[in-house]
């Protein structure tokens, strides 16, 4: 019997000496990363690293600061606004779950429902950002004045009734209170809340629904086991993107409340430009991204979800 042999494999061609293997293409996309590692070093990580220390400074604004490594500005910061972060976030969680009760609804609509309306609702959706956030929140004013047809309506459905008892609204007063400031942020952040859940149930398989409903399920049934799960990822993309600008904001509160309303954006706006005490407002400033970091991590750990649109 002949024995079959197979032909030996061809030579790898020869690297000439002295000419190392071209790279450029593995360095490519490092390049193409460099100018955004730039901005944020510039724009980011620096201002971060000077308001650190800043905020361990001593001295005045006429003798000049001083690094002095003095950390208790952190405790005597939080200890004489604590009221004020507590305020910051129970707006902003009234706001961000205002805006997924709201935005869900329209999200849902727009993904499964709107047909050729859907480009139009779309525009509606993001027309607020035409126009600046000052002038769109000076626009509640009007909305909210005092005798207006928006009071006069809660008032006539015994709305106020229910605030009042409440605390968010005194009287016949809408301005001035608590709702008016939740009001403002619930209305210039609802964009930020629908368009990651629109992303987010427009990738959805239809046929997931179809498959649902072959197996007898109904609709409600079929929203809980299906639609929602998956509609997680824009969920938590959304309440991440209205909550955590909504606990820093100053300018609803500044507009549309008084002095009983005013967040801890409002103090640290005080801080810096009117009484110039810089080390304290750099201490409320990091004291505010710490506390939004801890529940920021701890929500998406609880959320059972890591994929965000």
């Amino acid at each position: 019997m002949a024995a079959v042999t197979e032909a030996p494999p061809a030579p790898a061609p020869a690297v000439p000496e002295g000419r190392p293997p071209r790279r450029r293409g593995r360095m490519t996309p490092y390049w193409l990363l460099l100018p955004g590692i730039l901005w944020l070093v510039v724009f980011f990580a620096l201002p971060m690293v000077y308001q650190a220390s800043t905020s361990v400074q001593t001295g005045s604004l006429e003798h000049g600061y001083k690094v002095t490594w003095h950390f208790a500005t952190y405790w005597d910061a939080l200890s004489q606004y604590w009221p004020q972060f507590l305020r910051s976030v129970l707006y902003a969680a009234a706001a961000t779950v205002l805006c997924l009760l709201l935005g869900y609804p329209l999200a849902y609509l727009i993904a499964f429902r709107a047909g050729r309306w859907r480009n139009l609702i779309m525009i509606l959706v993001i027309a607020p950002f035409f126009t600046s956030f000052l002038i769109r929140t000076l626009a509640w004013k009007t909305i909210l004045a005092d005798g207006g047809p928006v009071v006069g309506a809660l008032h006539t459905l015994h709305v106020l009734d229910v605030t009042n008892w409440l605390g968010w609204t005194a009287g016949d007063r809408v301005l001035a209170t608590p709702m008016a400031v939740v009001c403002g942020l619930t209305y210039n952040f609802l964009p930020f809340m629908i368009l990651p859940l629109y992303t987010s149930l427009e990738r959805i398989d239809g046929r997931l629904h179809e498959a649902a409903g072959d197996l007898y399920a109904r609709p409600v049934t079929t929203f809980r086991k299906v639609t929602f799960p998956l509609s997680m990822p824009g969920v938590v993309s959304g309440t991440l993107l209205t909550f955590i600008p909504a606990a820093g904001d100053y300018v609803n509160a500044d507009l549309l409340g008084s002095t009983d309303t005013r967040m801890v954006g409002n103090v640290i706006q005080t801080q810096f430009l009117r009484i110039l005490d810089y080390p304290t407002a750099a201490a409320l400033s990091f004291i505010l991204m710490a506390a939004i970091l801890v529940m920021v991590t701890v929500y998406i750990r609880r959320s059972g979800t890591e994929d965000l649109v």
